[in-house]
This record gives C-alpha cells, sequence and structure tokens, in this order.
C-alpha cells in the first residue's frame, strides 16, 4: 500500500475491487506509517482503479470510525472513508465490528484478547464497566461478498455481531480455554498508569504496548453496534460469536501459540 505503481497495473480487466488491507496497531511510533498505508496508499488505489476503469470497490473501514475511540489506527480509518468517497470511483463502505476467529496470526488487537487469556496473562478484569461488538470473521468477509452485488453506492453499513460486556467476554473465554475467569477488577487509576508507562516503553522500544492506552480508556465505554441496516440492504445474518471464539482458540492451538 505504500508503493500501489508498482501492483497497478493487476487492476486492469477487473470489475471489483475490494479494499481490506490497512496497517492495525496501537504502536505510538507507528502513526507516520499508519497515514502511509491506510490513508495515502487508498488514495492511491482509488486513483489506480479509476484508471483501469474499475466499476466498484468495497472498503473495508471500521465502526470505531462512528465515534468509539480516538486512537490514531481509528483516526486514519475515517481519512481512509474520506479519500475513498472523494474518489471518482463508486464506493461501498463496510464498518466491522471487532472480528474475532481464526488465522489472526500476528495478532489484531483484538486478537491479542483472545491469545493472552488463552495464555494465561488476563489476571484481571477490565477497570471499566465497557463492552464491545463482536464479529465472527467468516461472518465479514461474506458480507464483503454480498456488497459487491447488493451494496449501494455511497453508504456506509455496520457488520457486526453480538454486544457484550468485558466481563461477559471473559466469562466465554474461560470457558472455553478452561482458564479461570478472572476475580480481581484492576482500579483504573491503577490500569491508566501502566498503560501510561507501557505507552512510554512502547515510543522508546518502538513496539507494540502491552496495555493499550486506547483500551483502558475505552474499558469504560460500551462500543456496541447495531447492524440493522447491513441487515435489511444485504440480508447480512450474524452467526453465533462463542463459536468464533472457539475457532480462534484452537487455531491458536494448533499453530502452536497457546
Amino acid at each position: 500500500m505504500r508503493n500501489v505503481g508498482a501492483f497497478a497495473h493487476a487492476l486492469q480487466g477487473f470489475r471489483y475491487v475490494v479494499h481490506c488491507a490497512a496497517l492495525y496497531t496501537f504502536a505510538p511510533r507507528a502513526k507516520r506509517e499508519i497515514a502511509a498505508v491506510n490513508v495515502e496508499g487508498t488514495a492511491s488505489l482509488m486513483l489506480a482503479a479509476e484508471l483501469a476503469g474499475v466499476e466498484r470497490v468495497v472498503l473495508t473501514s471500521s465502526s470505531a470510525t462512528l465515534g468509539h475511540a480516538h486512537s490514531g489506527y481509528h483516526r486514519s480509518k475515517l481519512d481512509q472513508e474520506r479519500a475513498a468517497f472523494a474518489s471518482r470511483v463508486p464506493v461501498i463502505a463496510l464498518l466491522p465490528t471487532a472480528p474475532v476467529g481464526p488465522g489472526d496470526w500476528k495478532p489484531t488487537p483484538t486478537g491479542k484478547l483472545v491469545l493472552d487469556f488463552a495464555r494465561g496473562k488476563i489476571v484481571a478484569k477490565a477497570p471499566g464497566p465497557g463492552g464491545m461488538n463482536l464479529v465472527a470473521v467468516e461472518d465479514v468477509a461474506r458480507a464483503h461478498v454480498v456488497a459487491l452485488d447488493r451494496g449501494k453506492i455511497g453508504e456506509r453499513y455496520v457488520v457486526g455481531g453480538e454486544n457484550l460486556g468485558m466481563d461477559e467476554i471473559w466469562r466465554e473465554l474461560a470457558e472455553i480455554t478452561g482458564r479461570p475467569m478472572p476475580k480481581w477488577r484492576a482500579p483504573y487509576a491503577l490500569a491508566l498508569a501502566a498503560a501510561y508507562c507501557d505507552e512510554l516503553r512502547s515510543r522508546i522500544t518502538g513496539s507494540e504496548p502491552n496495555v493499550p492506552l486506547e483500551g483502558v480508556r475505552l474499558s469504560r465505554e460500551r462500543m456496541y453496534a447495531d447492524s440493522s441496516k447491513a441487515q435489511t440492504e444485504l440480508g447480512y445474518h450474524a452467526t453465533s460469536v462463542k463459536t468464533a471464539l472457539e475457532r480462534a482458540v484452537k487455531w491458536y492451538r494448533e499453530a502452536g501459540l497457546v
């Protein structure tokens, strides 16, 4: 995505583009790289798609663009949308919530929650009363395919699964992994102090934070979502999040990561 020109010729002869590439990280030193990949790369891709005569683009955005989060990554996704919709190519945007399932090898920050719990690294409940919407990654993939045909140009569709409090997510993972459910709830002030210290470490080393500042701040918010528009216009249907978590844990175990 930092050198779209290297593959732009590959778009010739194709009617559709599904753009789901992005740099998803909370590393504080990665802000410039995030903008280069997610925003500038998208603008270049849209231009290449226009020159290739592409009929429509389905863009993978994020439900966080609706106002929940304020990290560099989530701001970049909003700027990415603006760059895509400002192009001359017909664009449909899908806004997934937090996808879970197999194959999250990096892992993404959402996958890291699952992996950390499976490894026994989650020793406390979230410091706030918040929650989030989880969705099976396969449901998100199917929504992209349907949007190519049924999506309305210029529209945005939230693609979510189930609204769950963080304690509910930990209970599900405890049942799936056999790990104990954390009993102690971390005080918000303590978690915030730890996140600031970890932010400083990450700025010095350039590594991914172990205690993301964004995550601690969001622990007080209920990042819930409504997919009724996608249900009505795309025929979208979400499957079980618990079975998606089971597939994620199974994949991590088979990959030797747990």
